[in-house]
């Protein structure tokens, strides 16, 4: 995608209003164009998502002639065209480089979506909650590999045609249950530790019920209730 041609002025701002909108009037363009669509394709789909963008305001946004841009418009045109939002703001590979904020100069576009996105870490930025919501989701992944891997081994050890097999097989479901034990264990804190700053943990699949303890029993281990 060509960008328009900006030039230095002054007032740095209107110059980087208008690259962001630059970028999602480009690629909504682009991706609309790479699925045959109409504008009015792209209209209908908006109106089906349940947040109607009118024919002619799409082709206001791709001629450059649309005011403003609302985030919503953004978030559900993306959804409409199958993409995620920042992929819209940041279209890297079809841009080569982008403004991030008001008088800064130009980066590349990849370096400015991993910094939006947070895959870049920023000195003094907070993250939030997101690391440890990146670890909950790693030690689900754990514990559930490891509840598979102990079933196998269990199977494994009831079918085994040798005294050796068995052993061996019993040793493998002693290593993943205490894997799982081990993650679902980390689980339980770290879920702990999220509701003590008054955020709702994600929710649990069924096979890791055993996580979070009863309400009545809130100093029972997780080991004493393995």
């Amino acid at each position: 995608m060509t960008q328009p041609d900006f030039h230095d002025e002054e007032d740095d701002v209107p110059e980087w209003a208008d690259r962001i909108k630059a970028n999602v009037a480009g690629e909504v363009r682009r991706r609309r164009k790479e699925m045959g669509w109409s504008a009015q394709d792209l209209a209908d789909e908006c109106e089906r998502l349940g947040h109607p963008i009118p024919r002619n305001v799409i082709a206001n946004m791709e001629s450059g002639r649309r005011a403003s841009l609302p985030l919503v418009d953004v978030m559900v045109l993306a959804a409409a065209l199958e993409t995620y939002p920042v992929c819209l703001i940041f279209p890297v590979g079809y841009v080569e480089e982008t403004q991030e904020l008001p008088f800064q100069g130009l980066v590349p576009t990849w370096e400015a979506l991993r910094r939006f996105t947070g895959e870049e870490d920023v000195p003094g930025y907070d993250a939030g909650l997101v690391p440890d919501f990146e670890l909950h989701a790693s030690l689900v992944r754990t514990a559930l590999a490891a509840l598979e891997e102990e079933e196998r081994a269990r199977f494994a050890a009831k079918t085994a045609t040798s005294r050796a097999q068995q052993e061996e097989a019993e040793r493998k479901r002693a290593e993943y249950a205490d894997q799982a034990v081990s993650a679902k264990y980390n689980l339980r804190y770290l879920r702990r530790e999220l509701r003590d700053e008054g955020a709702t943990p994600p929710d649990l699949p069924p096979a890791l019920g055993d996580v979070d303890p009863p309400e009545s029993e809130p100093d029972t281990t997780l080991e004493e209730r393995l």
